[in-house]
């Protein structure tokens, strides 16, 4: 009788334990962005916490910052063409690896997600190497190539996630009643891996609008994007700007996390 009554023991305290873990996490985690948000709204001259009082200058200081205009109107353009062509490259070559097998197969899968694997800086001086003789440095045309690189896996990975947990029957039932294969695709195949392209789609984005490194290569000096002029900022000044900038991006993720969230649902989105 005293075994079980144990057993209950250490199931009612582990309960508990396990809970503070996850809250000590989470604390762990956010802390950061909460220091941030209270620094956006302290009155020091310079980055610095606790904060000796409270002030909404640097919120009416920001839009006075054209850097921060001109990067984030650069960060927006790359980051939505980049995202667009990643979707019509990726989905397709999904598509691919999923349904036919072919003697290069894992080959090609290796080069799609190989970015993963190599770090950024490399890819970053690569770039910079093949770019520069063609005059492509400091414009559009270079960032938008370095961030197709970048995100290209994320869009692979979410559909093929999609496309494995997918029901085809609907397909080939299509197919027998005399549907082609475009007809297939865009009324029963995308709508089915709908959620693991959008998904692919909205972290594409967020990683071309944070990408920094290779923005800082190939074009800090003709087309810097938002995340370079706030590396630019720093180096010469840290006071609360950088800090309500941060928590506009901040609100900014929030948002498209409800939109996918209203949408699809992230669980949905993201299995």
């Amino acid at each position: 009788m005293s075994q079980p009554i144990v057993f209950k023991k250490r199931v009612s305290f582990v309960k508990p334990a396990y809970g503070f873990l996850v809250a000590a996490l989470y604390f762990f985690l956010l802390a950061p962005l909460l220091i941030v948000f209270v620094i956006s709204f302290s009155s020091n001259q310079y980055l610095s916490f606790p904060p000796d009082g409270f002030t909404l200058k640097w919120y009416q200081l920001l839009p006075q910052e054209t850097t921060f205009i001109d990067g984030l109107q650069t960060s927006l353009i790359t980051a939505s063409i980049s995202t667009v062509i990643v979707l019509f490259i990726g989905v397709p070559a999904a598509l691919a690896l999923d349904r036919y097998d072919f003697r290069s197969k894992a080959l090609l899968s290796s080069f799609f997600l190989s970015p993963l694997l190599v770090p950024t800086i490399v890819l970053a001086l690569g770039l910079v190497l093949i770019l520069g003789p063609l005059g492509l440095t400091n414009t559009y045309v270079s960032i938008i190539l370095g961030h197709i690189g970048i995100t290209i896996p994320y869009v692979i990975r979410t559909t093929l996630m999609s496309l494995n947990t997918s029901d085809t029957s609907c397909e080939e039932a299509a197919r027998v009643l005399g549907a082609d294969g475009l007809t297939v695709f865009r009324r029963i195949t995308l709508p089915i891996i709908a959620p693991g392209v959008l998904a692919g789609g909205v972290i594409a984005f967020i990683v071309s609008f944070d990408e920094a490194v290779i923005s800082l290569f190939v074009a800090e000096s003709g087309r810097p994007t938002l995340p370079v002029q706030v590396l630019r900022y720093v180096e010469n000044s840290a006071d609360g700007v950088v800090a309500a900038l941060s928590v506009i991006l901040i609100l900014f993720s929030l948002v498209v996390v409800v939109i996918v969230e209203r949408a699809m649902g992230l669980r949905k989105a993201l299995r």
